[in-house]
């Protein structure tokens, strides 16, 4: 495993340096859309319901629909004013009766590993939270936005859990359980009798995914049947790649400007802009990068062989007179 996140918990005067790992993974079975004809993958094109155009990365801005839906957009330097934490520190704020930590508010789960340094606080924590039975309520920031948390051990570890917020627990209104309606003496004692039948230990090897397994299974017997598909080279090239080679070409023609005298210092400067901008382009689409090359490998090829056609033209020339 590997550390997301390394900071300390504050307990009381004293601190604990750990280190966050994630303590569950999705094992869940992951299919692609695909074109059925030749199993080329189906790609998504960014494209302004206004206009019909296909926007670049660049020009894409976070918006904010208001409740009667007017579109606010936000630049980066609003979204810089907003409150953002980016402590390394896990506060414990209180000791909860662990009854009153409703399982339904539980988000995502994080094994906490002490560094060789807070080995021996970390004991002391863990031990105080299994003799009291109670859960540490904390405040954490992982990815910059501060959030609630419980401090828990399972197996000896401390498990820092993430608590959804209280207003983000939706209420259930079902106007069929309005009702005052129970079950009968006689249905209760049938159910109960069920329930008794019914009854054992939670054991989790004891169940499997049956459906993650059967998909595994018939995947390969069609590989191994040689039912596959040839996926041929995708053809075209993004958005990002045509903007790359675009900025690249006025660069080079605002550098050529300048060195002519004709755009000055100003040009100059442009051109170092759109080269900031290509770079930036570049960065966003490093999967592209290649293709970009190979477009100038094969422009420096063109010129080569033109070169050396004019040559051996010229000397023919030279030859016949």
């Amino acid at each position: 495993m590997r550390a997301i996140w390394k900071g300390a918990v504050s307990f009381g005067l004293v601190n604990v340096p750990v280190r966050l790992f994630s303590a569950t993974e999705n094992h869940d079975v992951q299919f692609r859309q695909v074109h059925e004809k030749d199993g080329g993958r189906i790609k998504y094109q960014r494209v302004c319901s206004i206009d019909g155009e296909e926007v670049p990365y660049s020009d894409i801005a976070k918006g904010y629909e208001a409740a009667d839906g007017q579109m606010v957009v936000l630049t980066d330097e609003d979204l810089k004013s907003l409150p953002s934490r980016s402590s390394k520190e896990i506060s414990i704020e209180k000791f909860v009766p662990s009854e009153q930590i409703d399982p339904l508010l539980f988000d995502k789960s994080y094994y906490l590993e002490p560094d060789k340094t807070g080995l021996k606080p970390y004991v002391l924590l863990r031990d105080a939270l299994e003799k009291a039975d109670r859960m540490a309520l904390v405040t954490v920031s992982v990815r910059t936005r501060m959030t609630l948390a419980v401090l828990r051990v399972r197996d000896g570890v401390i498990v820092l859990q993430t608590l959804l917020w209280a207003d983000e627990v939706r209420t259930p209104e079902f106007e069929s359980l309005s009702e005052d309606t129970h079950a009968t003496p006689k249905e209760l004692a049938m159910a109960a009798s069920l329930v008794d039948s019914l009854s054992g230990d939670y054991e989790p090897d004891e169940f499997e995914d049956d459906y993650s397994e059967a998909v595994t299974q018939l995947v390969a017997t069609k590989i191994e049947g040689g039912d596959i598909t040839e996926t041929p080279e995708a053809k075209g090239e993004e958005t990002e790649v045509v903007d790359l080679l675009a900025a690249l070409q006025r660069s080079v023609d605002k550098a050529k400007a300048a060195k002519s005298g004709g755009a000055g210092a100003s040009a100059s400067d442009e051109s170092d802009e759109a080269s900031e901008q290509a770079k930036k382009t570049a960065e966003k689409s490093p999967t592209k990068k290649t293709a970009a090359k190979k477009t100038a490998a094969k422009k420096t090829t063109t010129k080569k062989s033109t070169a050396k056609q004019s040559t051996t033209k010229k000397a023919a020339t030279k030859k016949a007179s």
